[in-house]
């Protein structure tokens, strides 16, 4: 649970100290700009912009009955956060599968592709898609 927190916080103590020694040496609005740069990617990289994440035999199940995608993900996945911010609104429709938090969740991305956790995998009608493009998944939902 909390490693999905350490690249956040890396990222947020790093721009404390960063904006400090701007700071410091009188630059204040150096500082400031520092400080809301690693905020921003503090941010970006967290949980937080992610829908919540469902267990992977209820993503499966949920999908079966409406349809729409299951994507598995990860904390800290630059692709992971490629899609998610390309799909927009409408990425709130898919089943969202955290496979750091959901071990059942890991091994369906291994098995779909050859033994590694690559994120993000799109499963669509029981087919899995390693890291398609977001377009080809907004048509999707």
């Amino acid at each position: 649970m909390t490693r999905v927190w350490i690249l956040p916080v890396l990222l947020l103590l790093t721009g404390v100290l960063a904006a400090a020694g701007r700071a410091a040496d009188g630059a204040r609005g150096g500082a400031a700009l520092l400080l809301l740069l690693f905020a921003a990617l503090a941010a970006a990289t967290s949980p937080l912009v992610f829908p919540r994440s469902i267990g992977a035999a209820e993503a499966r199940r949920r999908s079966a009955a409406d349809g729409r995608p299951v994507v598995y993900w990860r904390p800290g996945c630059a692709y992971c956060l490629r899609l998610r911010a390309r799909l927009g609104v409408r990425g709130r429709r898919a089943h969202w599968v955290d496979i750091w938090r959901d071990p059942e969740g890991a091994a369906a991305v291994r098995e779909a592709t050859g033994g590694d956790e690559t994120v993000p995998t799109v499963v669509v009608a029981g087919r899995a898609y390693v890291n398609p493009a977001p377009g080809w998944v907004r048509e999707r939902l």
